[in-house]
């Protein structure tokens, strides 16, 4: 999980980058947008531990558990990581 001193500069960051290359246009909107910048940043965040959770949580559940970190764990955690992913909408 990022910092909310990181969240509050990537949201920054991007408001800054969509107004330099005029994608947007704002008068006195500024906070309120990246208040909602800083918020979707945290619930996609979020998405990704429940996500992880779940992947290990099924990963541990394997009557043969690989060793976390072992290219046989990284190849289980991608596999059901993606399967998880679909499985919510996110791809």
């Amino acid at each position: 999980m990022l910092s909310g001193d990181k969240i509050s500069h990537l949201s920054h960051l991007l408001l800054k980058g969509l107004l330099d290359r005029k994608l947007v246009t704002l008068h006195d909107e500024e906070g309120a947008v990246r208040k909602e910048i800083k918020r979707a940043i945290a619930a996609e965040l979020k998405i990704g531990e429940d996500i992880d959770a779940v992947v290990k949580k099924k990963i541990e559940s394997l009557s043969r558990k690989p060793v976390e970190g072992s290219a046989e764990w990284d190849v289980l955690y991608r596999k059901f990581f993606d399967e998880e992913e679909v499985r919510r909408g996110r791809r």
